[in-house]
């Protein structure tokens, strides 16, 4: 039986910084790997969830000088938790000022989740800077998708977690969960605001692992890293990240040319298989790997498995 790929060994940075972008954010970002060697920016999911050491070890260090960021908010970026000129297309225009930092013409880029959608407004947007594209656990932010995870949908299959991401919001509130969330994340009361942080952030925590992941889920429940990633999550999910409705399965053919791998839990909760399917056959140029037993988490042994192939597919490994 063939052995399953995990992450390389833990490595340290070989630099680090604060960019600032404008708008009153600067954003935190460094490099690890090989100097000068295959360029590749990893785009961490949320949004508002930040990139932690471990993503660093999705690449060969021989091979790669990947860059990571944390997005927009949150992480190590300031200001904190802040929703002002924090939209996809300032995301997006900040990977480009991060590539010419870095100085690529092009470099490959990998996003899971949220950073699928965010890789794939970028690729689609600056296609002739993209080199390959590894994306896991497609999202495409479409009314369907929001509801799924946010209304109906998830509720029916943790009805228990689902109570508890309903108590912070009255009856009367609950035909628009998303909308009842933004107003207490928005809004004047720190009380109210961290406990809805929580919860928002807790159900997705313990929903995104085929089975439950105590270890994994933990830092979800941290107060400081809830703010940031409730409030930016439920800011994009409010104004649809600034998408138009079906735009990103809509313009793939924008992908066309461009090497790709798809990787998708069967089980995965938040970010239902059907959206990768319907990616796989709008972009042929992509292979795609349907990960059997598996949710959502990049950490899921066949996920990580068929990310660490792919970074090495494009690495020439």
């Amino acid at each position: 039986m063939t052995q399953l790929r995990t992450l390389y060994p833990p490595i340290e940075p070989y630099e680090t910084g604060m960019l600032d972008v404008g708008d009153g954010h600067s954003i935190y970002y460094e490099r690890s790997g090989k100097k000068g060697g295959k360029p590749a920016v990893f785009l961490h999911g949320g949004p508002g969830s930040g990139v932690s050491p471990d993503h660093r070890r999705l690449f060969n260090p021989d091979v790669y000088d990947v860059t990571l960021f944390d997005q927009r908010g949150c992480g190590r970026s300031v200001p904190h938790a802040d929703l002002n000129a924090n939209t996809t297309w300032h995301l997006v225009e900040d990977i480009e000022r991060l590539r010419k930092l870095a100085g690529a013409e092009k470099w490959m880029v990998f996003g899971g989740s949220w950073g699928s959608t965010l890789s794939l407004a970028y690729a689609e947007k600056h296609p002739e800077r993209v080199s390959e594209l590894i994306l896991r656990g497609i999202y495409t932010v479409t009314k369907a998708e929001i509801n799924w995870y946010y209304q109906f949908g998830v509720s029916e299959m943790f009805p228990d977690k689902w109570e508890l991401f309903q108590k912070p919001i009255p009856e009367e509130e609950r035909g628009d969960m998303v909308a009842a969330y933004h107003k207490r994340l928005t809004g004047d009361d720190p009380v109210a605001q961290l406990e809805a942080a929580k919860a928002w952030t807790i159900w997705e925590g313990e929903t995104i692992t085929l089975l439950p992941n105590p270890d994994y889920s933990a830092h979800f429940r941290d107060g400081h890293y809830a703010l940031a990633f409730a409030r930016l999550e439920n800011h994009y999910f409010m104004n649809g990240s600034w998408l138009e409705e079906g735009q990103l399965l809509r313009n793939a053919n924008k992908l066309h040319g461009i090497p790709g791998v798809i990787v998708q839990g069967r089980y995965d909760m938040p970010c239902p298989v059907k959206y990768a399917y319907a990616l796989h056959k709008a972009w042929p140029d992509a292979e795609f790997h349907l990960i059997e037993g598996a949710g959502h988490a990049y950490l899921e042994p066949g996920i990580l498995d068929r990310l660490i192939r792919a970074t090495d597919q494009f690495a020439g490994l």
